[in-house]
């Protein structure tokens, strides 16, 4: 048994000794997050069970380990940009609902492009705040955060790496006050300064991983030094008899693509089969950045499987935060076509190739290996979904919840439930605002096969059978007008629901209309 002191409920009355032995027999929990990893951008193949071109470009044995071990899910969706994503992991929100919509760091800041033509609402560019704070920080989202009622529930909870899910100097930017008991290298940045041990991880820059100093100088990957300290943090908890849980948010495989020295020369001009031609500079260290992160899995697992009693209670999430990026200018190929292939364009963009991610799950004793589930399943989903593994069911949050479990779908292996999955962007992301790529301010549902997407500025829905058409490649708008009408007035009644922000018209000042009233 467990053996610790659980602290005050917020809110609530301290726990009984029933929950103390209901908490002696909940399990470690490990939700393994990537940085900017698109769907196909691995060796398991999450499209139609078979390799694609890209499965083939890349080596990642251990998420093959993971696959054989547990589940896949081939539905699984992140907002297009990260720190949306972030928030709604933390909160269970729709970013429809936290309107930290667009990426964060400075206190207030905003990061989006502007525009000739539309006015940006005001969004929370602050980010999400924990709710001790609640009314001190403007433009932010007051959350009852995921690992706090872990940790209220006798949980150790443990952050390495990425945070970037408050403004820089905010309460919400130190995961200390989001609940966690320990903070391994997590602030306001979404990229890290660098990578290498040998330029102190960019130190002296406004994206400078902090907290692993002692690393500074070493000929060390910063993959690999988080894995190092998140392995240290696991033995403490087993020390302490306490269950844990383990947010391993990897900045990989976000920009800058440093060099990592252990797997690049297996990718340095290899001939690629998508590409039909070598591999350049930046696709090798790209592929490299994945290898990395792939074996942070690898030591994860080995570390459990040295300790069988562990292992044995130990749920392992994996997903990614957002698609890969699908411009040519950072990857190798033909833009919005090649990098998340065979679905359409990239991160930031409305079309799948910026919001469909690879995700599995293992439950010892529950999932069955080398399955694969077609739950349709939304970032947001994660927060109930792990309370229910962790058996924690009274808790009183903040916030109001939008995810939904998908703990019951898991345990039968096959979808039990089905709801539309809603977007919000109506921001501007700064490294492109290609509309006719589904960049620029969006809404968007997915609804059955069919995904609808609205375009704030130009006032028009396009629709496309995802189901049949997985590149978005046929604009079925036209075809099917009552399609349209019904998935634009689900749409819109999502989003009013919400009291989502909208844009408005520089020339007259309106706000623009939902899609239903176009």
């Amino acid at each position: 048994m467990y053996k610790f002191l659980t602290a005050f409920l917020t809110g609530s009355v301290a726990l009984t000794a029933t929950t103390v032995a209901q908490t002696a027999k909940q399990p470690n929990i490990i939700m393994f997050l990537v940085d900017d990893m698109g769907w196909q951008d691995t060796s398991v193949p999450f499209y139609n069970n078979e390799k694609t071109s890209l499965n083939k470009r890349f080596h990642t044995p251990n998420m093959e380990r993971l696959a054989q071990k547990g589940v896949r899910f081939t539905e699984a969706y992140a907002c297009a940009i990260s720190s949306p994503t972030r928030c709604s992991l933390m909160s269970g929100m729709n970013a429809s609902r936290h309107r930290v919509t667009n990426w964060t760091l400075e206190l207030n800041q905003k990061t989006d492009q502007s525009s000739n033509v539309i006015n940006l609402p005001e969004w929370n560019y602050n980010g999400i705040q924990p709710d001790s704070c609640a009314g001190k920080i403007n433009n932010s989202t007051t959350i009852t955060a995921l690992p706090q009622v872990l940790k209220d529930h006798g949980y150790h909870t443990i952050h390495c790496g990425k945070a970037h899910f408050g403004a820089r100097t905010t309460p919400g930017a130190n995961p200390h006050n989001m609940g966690f008991d320990i903070n391994i290298a997590g602030d306001a940045n979404g990229a890290p300064g660098s990578y290498l041990g040998t330029r102190n991880f960019g130190e002296g820059s406004r994206f400078a991983v902090k907290g692993l100093e002692k690393y500074h100088g070493q000929d060390i990957f910063l993959t690999e030094a988080l894995t190092l300290e998140a392995i240290d943090e696991m033995k403490r908890s087993i020390e302490m008899d306490r269950p844990f849980y383990l947010y391993m948010s990897h900045y990989a495989v976000h920009s800058p693509y440093d060099e990592d020295k252990r797997f690049t020369g297996k990718y340095r001009g290899k001939f690629d089969e998508q590409l039909n031609a070598p591999m350049n500079e930046n696709e090798a260290r790209y592929a490299a950045l994945v290898e990395g992160m792939d074996k942070s899995l690898g030591d994860i697992l080995d570390f459990l499987e040295a300790r069988p009693e562990v292992a044995e209670n130990t749920i392992i999430l994996f997903m990614s935060d957002n698609g890969g990026q699908g411009l040519n200018n950072a990857r190798q190929g033909k833009e919005n076509r090649d990098q998340n292939y065979p679905a359409r364009a990239g991160k930031g963009s409305a079309f799948m190739g910026g919001v469909r991610e690879p995700m599995m799950v293992y439950w010892p004793g529950v999932t069955k290996g080398n399955t694969i589930n077609e739950q349709r399943v939304i970032i947001e989903d994660f927060y109930p979904t792990i309370l229910e593994m962790a058996g924690i069911k009274k808790y009183k949050t903040y916030q109001k919840i939008d995810g939904v479990s998908f703990v019951k779908a898991l345990k039968a292996n096959k979808a039990k439930y089905s709801r539309p999955v809603v977007w919000h962007f109506p921001n501007l992301w700064g490294e492109t605002q290609n509309k006719e790529e589904g960049y620029g301010a969006y809404s968007a549902i997915l609804s059955g096969d069919y995904h609808l997407i609205y375009t704030w500025e130009t006032q028009t829905c396009r629709l496309y059978n995802v189901k049949n058409d997985i590149g978005e490649q046929h604009d079925l708008a036209a075809e099917y007008p009552k399609i349209v009408k019904k998935l634009s007035k689900e749409l819109s009644d999502y989003l009013r629901k919400r009291d989502a922000q909208r844009p408005t018209m520089k020339e007259t000042g309106k706000v623009i209309p939902y899609p239903d009233e176009i």
